[in-house]
């Protein structure tokens, strides 16, 4: 194999990745806006009606950003919270892939202002 075709096979990887996660950022915004936003708010600063209702946090706050660790945001997203009493504050998404699941998690820290 010559060198141009290294190169040549060498973009086609680099684009196709990138053009992968352009795709799951995609996906993962559409998630957001789906199933998150009702109570967070488009934004993340949970400024909506439901989200003052469960005191959802802000997360466009760079110190809820630094609080927010990815194995336990995952888990609260496959899993549901509730809250002390058993309410239910977040339902589980169920639904979505584990992929999915990171995706929306990694989304959730773009949010940071």
């Amino acid at each position: 194999m010559d060198q141009t075709m290294k190169k040549i096979l060498i973009l086609a990887a680099v684009f196709g990745f990138a053009a992968a996660y352009t795709a799951g950022a995609a996906e993962a915004k559409e998630n957001w806006d789906n199933l998150c936003a009702k109570c967070h708010g488009a934004d993340g600063a949970g400024q909506t009606k439901m989200g003052a209702k469960l005191g959802c946090k802000d997360f466009t706050d760079a110190k809820v950003q630094a609080d927010i660790k990815d194995d336990a945001a995952f888990k609260a997203l496959k899993e549901g919270l509730k809250n002390d009493d058993g309410k239910t504050l977040m339902k589980p998404f169920d639904a979505l892939s584990d992929d999915e699941i990171k995706a929306l998690v990694a989304y959730v820290h773009t949010l940071k202002k």
